[in-house]
């Protein structure tokens, strides 16, 4: 009920039209803690989803890169999380290139907005939720067409659904340790922006040849996937709107993946079958990996082809993954729906958000 009523906030003057209150009487035999209980998760995970939805709904003159900081840095007071956020000096100390790039023809300062939620007595175990929080993408100089901008305020679905997750988690409180990492600019032109044929280093030191600006999600998440590394994550689920071809591929019905780990990767997809978030898993061997180390003048190219595009995207990110088991979810096609249905209104669904904080609880 709580997310089929949601409505997105508007910008609109005048009186705003509200949904009417609701009252929901449940008569059962069941044990009223139990019922309870139920009715807590169910509210905890609507509000992921709805917080999802909102973020991803904000225009991207709202919600740059420091506004998103701003709203973890509420959560984190609200809940008891940890917090820390990189500026654009401590990512070049960290010698984060890959973000940095991304970064060069913004006027928005860049930021690594980190969320560390400690629920055991030690720190170890650690899931790690890394969400792309690209807050506007023209393209860079790989231009975007004038009807392929709009909508691009969404380029940051995966930051939300890791927001969105950690909303849940914080009011769940599961005995899970987890670090949400989101690598958040825009990507914009300037005399100052990253171009075709340039070199970058990313923090892990692999180099990386741009062949394609307007495959900058993956740049940031590389970085944001070693940083998680970094901070000692055993497990790392990446999200974002990575892809077109995940568009092409799949549409808007399920969420693309890949993984490293089968048996990881059937544990996330169970947990979306169950929270109706449907999941395909996408080939992930040798041919594609090294279609993302062909280059004469570096280790790794951002965009090696435009065939098998879905699963170039999420090749590129695996390169960064270390020996840890590893999803990525690519949710261009189902992070933002046309038409109202049964479960919302017609744009972001906050896809993953529930699939997200979902696999922690029931870890």
């Amino acid at each position: 009920m709580l997310t089929s009523t949601y409505r997105l906030p508007t910008f609109k003057t005048g009186k705003q039209t509200d949904v009417e209150d609701r009252e929901l009487t449940i008569w059962t035999e069941e044990d009223s803690i139990i019922i309870h209980k139920s009715l807590e998760k169910g509210r905890a995970l609507a509000d992921g989803v709805n917080t999802a939805r909102y973020l991803t709904h904000l225009p991207a003159n709202v919600l740059t890169a420091s506004e998103m900081a701003e709203f973890a840095t509420t959560m984190a007071e609200d809940y008891d999380f940890e917090l820390d956020v990189l500026g654009k000096e401590d990512m070049e100390e960290l010698g984060m290139g890959a973000l940095l790039a991304v970064n060069q023809g913004s006027v928005e300062p860049p930021k690594m907005i980190v969320l560390k939620y400690q629920g055991m007595e030690e720190w170890k175990d650690i899931t790690a939720l890394v969400g792309k929080g690209i807050t506007y993408d023209t393209g860079g100089y790989s231009i975007k067409t004038k009807t392929g901008m709009p909508g691009m305020k969404g380029d940051m679905g995966g930051a939300a659904a890791v927001l969105g997750a950690m909303e849940t988690i914080g009011q769940m409180k599961p005995k899970k340790n987890v670090i949400a990492v989101i690598p958040s600019t825009d990507n914009m032109i300037s005399g100052n922006a990253f171009k075709p044929d340039d070199v970058i280093t990313s923090m892990s030191g692999k180099t990386i040849e741009v062949l394609n600006t307007d495959a900058e999600g993956r740049l940031a998440l590389a970085d944001g996937v070693t940083y998680a590394q970094s901070k000692g994550a055993d497990r790392i689920i990446d999200v974002a709107t990575l892809t077109g071809g995940v568009v092409t591929a799949l549409g808007s019905w399920m969420t693309g993946a890949m993984t490293n780990n089968e048996d990881f990767y059937k544990e996330i997809e169970n947990v979306g079958k169950s929270v109706g978030e449907p999941i395909w898993l996408l080939p992930y061997n040798e041919d594609y990996k090294a279609q993302v180390r062909k280059s004469d003048i570096a280790d790794l190219n951002n965009s090696p082809t435009r065939k098998a595009h879905a699963i170039m995207g999420g090749a590129f990110v695996g390169a960064f993954v270390e020996e840890v088991p590893w999803v990525h979810l690519d949710i261009a096609g189902t992070s933002v729906v046309e038409g109202a249905h049964d479960l919302g209104p017609e744009g972001p669904t906050g896809v993953m958000a529930k699939t997200l904080s979902g696999y922690i609880i029931s870890l």
